[in-house]
């Protein structure tokens, strides 16, 4: 297919064009900046602005794209101000998916964020209802971010309600996303290195202790594109690595900076992490295949990985038992 990818020179975004090139894809990287987002994966590139509606009309007009992956976005919290990464976050979204089903794209993928679920708050009263976190999991936005993601994820909702089956929707919510330069000691979104979140939990305890791998990431949108037309339309999927970023079980490390989530937290034994992918697992047969373990230079030092497969996906299932 022709795949359009909006923020394609970011994090994430040369990740995932990698990853649709090499499936055949032909990928048209769409970016404020985008130089050559990925070694010359691209087919094409563009410098457009998706927050103008205009733009995002002619990009879609000039390529015909099947299918579009809408990642641009301020990508962080607090890196602007509030009004400009709502504004930013939410008219991208809207104008992505409004310009694709007027031009006649079939398939849409939108990233969203696990902030949604609202962990983080400044007063210190979010409790989690069950861990690990999954799709079923409520929504508590605090900040403008996580209430732009959240609106991102309403406005596919809305498109896909609108369209019908003509197109199909889905959207991601990647965790802490790490391209391959940081495991090599290049500095994060916050500015720590991947060593410095393990060695001083408290870094990496603000976000739960969650990651994913920026080419696992890739692979799962991907493969996520393959499978829109034969999966229910407009999902939510969760995208993590398969453990925690961090040397000690969360069941003894988040309730250190997290107290509420004490009696949650008991079942994250071992290595599990505290958000679940089993959804996309399930549905998709992706898991992500990398680890701080396994990609880390001067990880030999640290504890052996949990051998059993798939525990997130195994506590996730019995915590819905659980609750049924």
């Amino acid at each position: 297919m022709r795949v359009l990818v909006t923020g394609s020179a970011g994090r994430m975004g040369r990740s995932v064009v990698t990853a649709l090139a090499s499936s055949g894809h032909e990928v048209i990287g769409i970016d404020i900046s985008p130089g050559d987002p990925a070694d010359g994966a691209c087919a094409s590139v563009l410098a457009a602005d998706v927050t103008d509606l205009g733009e995002s009309f002619e990009v879609m007009s000039r390529y015909r794209p099947e299918a579009v992956v809408h990642l641009a976005a301020v990508a962080t919290p607090f890196g602007r101000t509030d009004g400009l990464t709502y504004r930013v976050n939410t008219q991208a979204a809207f104008n992505v998916c409004e310009a694709a089903v007027h031009t006649g794209v079939r398939r849409v993928i939108v990233a969203s964020s696990p902030t949604v679920i609202g962990y983080g708050a400044p007063d210190g009263s979010w409790t989690p209802s069950y861990l690990p976190l999954d799709e079923d999991h409520p929504v508590r936005p605090w900040n403008a971010y996580s209430l732009s993601k959240l609106a991102a994820e309403q406005t596919m909702r809305t498109f896909t309600a609108a369209a019908g089956d003509t197109v199909r929707f889905a959207a991601v919510r990647p965790c802490f996303v790490i391209p391959p330069e940081e495991w090599q000691g290049a500095p994060t979104q916050t500015g720590h290195s991947l060593t410095e979140r393990l060695d001083d939990p408290s870094i990496a305890g603000a976000s739960l202790f969650n990651y994913l791998d920026a080419r696992d990431g890739g692979e799962m949108v991907d493969t996520l594109l393959a499978a829109l037309p034969e999966i229910p339309n407009g999902e939510v999927f969760f995208a993590g690595a398969a453990d925690a970023l961090a040397r000690a079980p969360l069941a003894g490390l988040l309730p250190r900076f997290h107290p509420t989530t004490e009696q949650a937290a008991a079942v994250l034994t071992g290595t599990a992490p505290a958000f679940s992918s089993a959804k996309a697992e399930r549905l998709l047969g992706w898991r992500a295949k990398r680890s701080w373990r396994t990609e880390l230079p001067d990880a030999a030092a640290a504890p052996a990985a949990d051998s059993t497969a798939s525990t997130g996906g195994r506590l996730a299932e019995m915590s819905r038992r659980t609750r049924s």
